[in-house]
């Protein structure tokens, strides 16, 4: 099936492209260069088409206004704690831009922040992006050649990530996709199931101190579908990391959402050890004609644990010459 290929902005000189994947299923994905965002996700529903992802209708929001709506985010994911690092015996100073003390998502121009080059695969339903991260970019060391490639199938949407680097470097990158799969303008009464018997602790920055705490007795229970309100109701805020059984077979989904209506279920799969649950908590959005405010999605970040450059007791995030970066997930709604 032909995937159609148009200009959706420009960005420091050089052409945002747009990628249109359709499936056999009368799903579509619109994917855009720039963070090599998921910029629409259209799954049929009785009626028609139902959009199920956040996001804008021009380019320009996406610059000035986006919570890294459907991006990649990265070097490295999630929190940085105090915006440095050390490795090999050197200390890495990265930009704050989280609490004025910490790094988010790679900083200010991470890779969600780039616009990438995009090429279309006809042939396999998929578009395969490249980005070369120079050494130093963003405080990080090493030259990092990163590919990410969305394969359609179905109801089914593949990520692949790799990066190779000359040197030895941090590398977490996660799918930032705010999912909603209803027609309201808040997910709180979707119910969520995700596999995870832990989570890790944090403080007051939302930094991990470190500790690995069972999710028993706690709002961070999935482990039997519930919605995200409290048992009066009220909303509950989420914005932590779950930890996946490491056992896992890859054909086991670790995330299972089915909206408030019944008409649509997301599946999510991943090798990863994490993933972050976050509902909007943060989001006050009036652009591009669209209006989100807290709780108008849901972020399910599957990742290796936050903040591993500073609690050496979780798995390493650091890659090199001979250990190349890889991750994979897949996402299914129907």
């Amino acid at each position: 099936m032909a995937i159609g290929v148009s200009e959706f902005g420009s960005f420091e000189g050089k052409r945002v492209d747009q990628f249109k994947l359709t499936s056999d299923t009368g799903v579509e994905v619109d994917l855009i260069s720039y963070g090599v965002a998921v910029r629409d996700w259209r799954v049929p529903v009785k009626g028609g088409l139902r959009s199920v992802v956040l996001g804008f209708d021009s380019f320009e929001p996406y610059v000035s206004d986006s919570p890294h709506f459907g991006c990649l985010a990265g070097r490295v994911a999630n929190r940085i704690k105090g915006a440095s690092f050390e490795l090999d015996g050197r200390t890495y100073t990265t930009p704050t831009n989280f609490e004025d003390r910490h790094t988010l998502h790679g900083g200010p121009e991470g890779l969600g922040r780039i616009n990438w080059t995009g090429e279309a695969d006809s042939a396999a339903n998929a578009v395969r992006f490249t980005h070369v991260s120079p050494d130093g970019h963003m405080g990080f060391p090493g030259t990092v050649t990163f590919t990410a490639t969305y394969t359609l199938t179905g109801n089914r949407l593949r990520l692949e990530i790799r990066a190779k680097t000359d040197t030895r470097t941090p590398i977490n990158v996660v799918q930032h996709q705010y999912f909603n799969l209803g027609t309201t303008s808040d997910i709180l009464d979707h119910r969520y199931q995700i596999t995870a018997s832990a989570y890790t602790e944090l403080d007051e920055d939302l930094i991990p101190t470190g500790g690995i705490l069972p999710v028993a007795g706690t709002i961070w229970d999935f482990n039997t579908a519930r919605t995200m309100r409290d048992a009066d109701g009220a909303p509950i805020d989420f914005d932590g990391n779950l930890v996946l059984a490491s056992a896992r077979r890859f054909d086991d989904p670790i995330a299972t959402v089915t909206g408030p209506d019944g008409a649509l279920t997301l599946k999510l799969w991943s090798d990863k050890p994490g993933v972050q649950l976050y509902n909007s908590v943060w989001t006050d959005v009036d652009a591009g004609g669209k209006v989100f405010k807290k709780h108008a999605g849901f972020c399910l970040e599957d990742q290796d644990l936050p903040d591993a450059l500073h609690n050496p007791h979780f798995p390493s995030i650091i890659c090199g010459p001979d250990r190349d970066y890889t991750h994979r997930c897949d996402i299914e709604i129907g």
